[in-house]
């Protein structure tokens, strides 16, 4: 039985867009054939059906299955790759202007770097969270992910890319390193000190999405405590970002939460230090030229001015590449 091929990557889901290779494809997926043949099926020249179908091939969508020859003539019949594909992908906006799409971990300096480079390049993102943002760069469906996630060994990121990237060449990049804690009421109204506080009756949680750096951090400090996470109230209402967390508690809709000290001091809020961390921006190599305007500003004094004055922010480190040993 011929399956189905789920398509994640981004440059065939673009040469998908164009209807006419779409067509070639479908009938490739059919059966075999010849340019000729083609042609004939679509009313159009040879020459028009070998230009599309060049840039099928080079998206690895259809490839050369069987040569004959008859006499002198030597025909070669094309098939697809694939019996049938699901698409799995982004639509994205029709402009001139360079297109960038991040995955993952939701940051305050990232957005800042996308507001100063509104000019030159659209930086488009989902706050899905660190490894829901590495399984979306694996897919093809970003050009970069960011990540803060701790190993048992107390580093960040590097042995999650290895595992996630064993066959590719990935680069790690550091964007800042973080303070995070407990974001509160102003005033603190609930005397929260600590992680095991937010277990109290009458504490009122907002909590990060699963498979977020922030949230694999409380679920091993609860742990750690032995506080389960069904004893606290809200543990279940989960947003995607800093920013919603804070405006939820400074809303009045909740008494406390995980998240960044940038986030609480812009929102007005108590906050209660737990741990630093280093975010990092993962990026496969062959996306080091189309993410170059994101790369070289981190570098700038532009950037670090900036991003100092994110409470919490520490840009000593910033534009650093961690290396990645393969083979563990």
């Amino acid at each position: 039985m011929r399956q189905i091929e789920t398509l994640h990557e981004l440059i065939k889901i673009k040469v998908l867009a164009d209807p006419r290779r779409l067509q070639i494809l479908r009938l490739l997926m059919a059966s075999p054939a010849t340019l000729t043949q083609l042609a004939r099926r679509l009313r159009q020249s040879p020459a028009w059906v070998s230009h599309h179908l060049r840039a099928l091939e080079e998206a690895s969508l259809v490839e050369l299955v069987d040569v004959r020859k008859t006499g002198r003539v030597t025909e070669k019949y094309y098939g697809a790759r694939a019996a049938a594909l699901h698409l799995d992908g982004l639509i994205l906006p029709k402009t001139r202007m360079p297109i960038v799409v991040f995955s993952g971990s939701h940051d305050l300096a990232l957005e800042e770097i996308a507001r100063r480079l509104a000019d030159r390049v659209l930086l488009l993102s989902t706050y899905v969270g660190s490894v829901d943002g590495l399984a979306n760069l694996r897919h093809g469906l970003c050009q970069f992910a960011g990540a803060h996630l701790m190993d048992e060994s107390g580093g960040y990121n590097a042995a999650y890319v290895r595992r996630f990237f064993p066959d590719r060449e990935v680069e790690l990049v550091t964007l800042a390193h973080r303070t995070q804690g407990l974001l509160l009421a102003p005033g603190n109204p609930k005397s929260i000190r600590g992680v095991p506080d937010l277990a109290r009756p009458g504490v009122r949680f907002v909590n990060r999405n699963p498979g977020s750096g922030t949230r694999l951090w409380l679920d091993g400090e609860l742990e750690r405590r032995h506080v389960p996470g069904a004893a606290v109230r809200g543990f279940d209402h989960v947003v995607a970002t800093h920013t919603e967390v804070a405006a939820l508690i400074q809303s009045g809709k909740a008494d406390a939460g995980i998240g960044l000290q940038a986030a609480a001091h812009e929102a007005g809020l108590e906050f209660l230090p737990l741990f630093q961390e280093r975010y990092d921006l993962v990026l496969p190599r062959v996306q080091e030229r189309q993410l170059a305007p994101v790369l070289d500003f981190i570098q700038t004094a532009r950037f670090r001015a900036a991003a100092s004055l994110l409470t919490g922010y520490n840009t000593t480190h910033s534009g650093e590449q961690i290396p990645i040993q393969k083979g563990f």
